[in-house]
Order: structure tokens, then C-alpha cells, then sequence
């Protein structure tokens, strides 16, 4: 039995369109999430998408993070590249420097920073990834990643808040590491709901080879992911927000 949850919120990686091109309707997704994680320009979004995005949060009182990714728009940002620490400090700093300008012509804080996609995954397993990426994060703000990897030590070293995620439509390996795939599928929704309510009662979750893996997310504030490039976003949104609910007992829309 893993620690006790005391609630759970759910984040949605949203602005991942590019000028007329768009994957799902972020408006229609904010009324059910408390964080967004909004593309910064490298993997995905555009200047106008951006502020547009942190308009639309402002007005759905949902806390903004910066979603920095590789310099790579074919791959939505999910192939792996070999860059150096500076650089891999640079392009943090410039993505989340983007965001932050369009938050704060609207008033409103950084609240977090999430890596996306093979990023994130690199910051997992490597950590003079993790600490290069977390270095190009201003002090105060918290860090979402994957507990028991080195994204955590990374943050624990470098004195930053960590939040540990927990995934309705990512698969786990059996060493609870993540599965990033290039293009999301379709998932079944009651599926999901059992995804994200054994994750929040028991700290566990059932592996691709039909295993079960600990999550070690100790006492961290918990915040389950969601994407919004998932066929199907939207009603697998309402459906974690149901199970989230139902766990929390009483929704309070920010922490």
C-alpha cells in the first residue's frame, strides 16, 4: 500500500496546434482540469496560440505551466536528439521565457514547469538531462515529472518543488517507466477510469506485460496527466475528472 493520497488534480498538455492547424478544442477541456501545461513553440504552438491559450486558462482560473520540448515540430517533439547540457539549458530558459512574457501581460504566475514528450522521458532516465533542463527553471517555480527517476533527484538537488505525476493515457513498462509513443490511440474509457483510480487508491498501476508496478511518489502532491492529442480527448478528460472526484470526495478547482 502506497502512501496516502489526500487529492489528487488533473493537468492537460494543451496550445499544441501550429497556425491554422489545431488538435483538439482546448476551451472545451479547461471547465474539467486545474493545470495546463501549454506548448512553448519548439514541439508545437505559435506566438498567437500561446496567448490565446493563457487567456483562455486565465478565464477558467486553471494554473499555467510552460510545456518546453526538442526543437522538433515533425515529430510533435517525441524523437529522441543528442544536445548538449547548455543547450539543453537554453532552450528551457527561451521556451519558458515565451510563455512567461504572454503571462505576464495577463497577470498571471508561472505555475509550474513540465517537460514534454522525449524530453520528459530523457530527464527521466538521465540525470545530467534532468539537471540541465531543471537549471533553466526560475526559483519558485515547481517541477512536474515522474517520481522515483532522476527527474526527482534532479529537482530535490536543485531545491525545487516537485509534483508527482500520475498517467491516465500513457502505458507503464514494468519498471514503472513510461512507454512515449509518437502518435497517441484511442483508449478505452472504462479502462482509464481503473487506470486512474488504482494509481490514486494504491500507488500501483498494471504494466504492459500484465505486471504490477509500484509508483514510489511518497508524500508529493499528485496531479494526473492527461492529452490532449489522445483521440477521444475530450470525454477521457470528463472520465478522469469523474474518477478524480470521486477520490477527492469534493472538487476544489485549485489548490
Amino acid at each position: 500500500m502506497g502512501p496516502i493520497i489526500h487529492k489528487a488534480l488533473i493537468n492537460v498538455d494543451l496550445g499544441e496546434g501550429f497556425g491554422n492547424w489545431t488538435i483538439t478544442s482546448d476551451e472545451d477541456l479547461l471547465p474539467f482540469i486545474d493545470h495546463a501545461n501549454i506548448a512553448c513553440g519548439f514541439h508545437a504552438s505559435d506566438p498567437l496560440i500561446m496567448m490565446e491559450t493563457v487567456r483562455s486558462c486565465k478565464q477558467h482560473n486553471v494554473k499555467v505551466g510552460a510545456h518546453p520540448g526538442l526543437p522538433d515540430l515533425q515529430g510533435f517533439g517525441r524523437r529522441e536528439m543528442i544536445l548538449s547540457t547548455d543547450e539543453l539549458t537554453a532552450i528551457t530558459v527561451y521556451q519558458v521565457g515565451a510563455l512567461k512574457g504572454f503571462l505576464d501581460r495577463e497577470g498571471v504566475l508561472l505555475h509550474h514547469v513540465k517537460p514534454h514528450g522525449m524530453l520528459y522521458g530523457m530527464c527521466c532516465r538521465d540525470y545530467d538531462t534532468a539537471m540541465a533542463v531543471f537549471k533553466g527553471i526560475p526559483k519558485g517555480v515547481k517541477v512536474f515529472g515522474l517520481p522515483g527517476t532522476c527527474m526527482e533527484q534532479a529537482a530535490r538537488d536543485l531545491g525545487l518543488d516537485f509534483v508527482a505525476e500520475f498517467y491516465a493515457d500513457v502505458k507503464y513498462n514494468a519498471d514503472a517507466s513510461l512507454l512515449i509513443e509518437r502518435k497517441k490511440k484511442a483508449w478505452d474509457l472504462e479502462e482509464v477510469r481503473r487506470r486512474v483510480t488504482q494509481q490514486m487508491e494504491t500507488c500501483t498501476v498494471v504494466a504492459i506485460d500484465g505486471s504490477t508496478c509500484e509508483l514510489p511518489v511518497k508524500d508529493y502532491p499528485i496531479s494526473i496527466c492527461c492529452h490532449s492529442d489522445v483521440p477521444g480527448c475530450f470525454e477521457l478528460v470528463k472520465v478522469t475528472r469523474e474518477a478524480v472526484d470521486e477520490f477527492n470526495g469534493v472538487y476544489f478547482p485549485t489548490e
